[in-house]
């Protein structure tokens, strides 16, 4: 009999998988202390970013059902 594998719940919040199995993250430093970073600094924070190959494997143990 094989077990089920738990989600990591945090790891849930914070990465999407796309469509190419790979998973998307959001970027820090855009809660706060906003009017001192310029329009263009916020605009490319709030696009977010691709997880970088390193840290590919550890999300995908965090998340073996997404």
């Amino acid at each position: 009999m094989s077990y089920k594998i738990k989600t990591h719940k945090g790891a849930a919040k914070r990465f999407k998988k796309t469509g190419k199995g790979k998973f998307k993250r959001g970027c820090s430093h855009q809660r706060h202390l906003l009017a001192s970073k310029s329009p263009k600094r916020k605009r490319q924070l709030d696009m977010g970013s691709s997880v970088s190959k390193a840290d590919q494997a550890t999300v995908n143990k965090l998340l073996p059902y997404a």
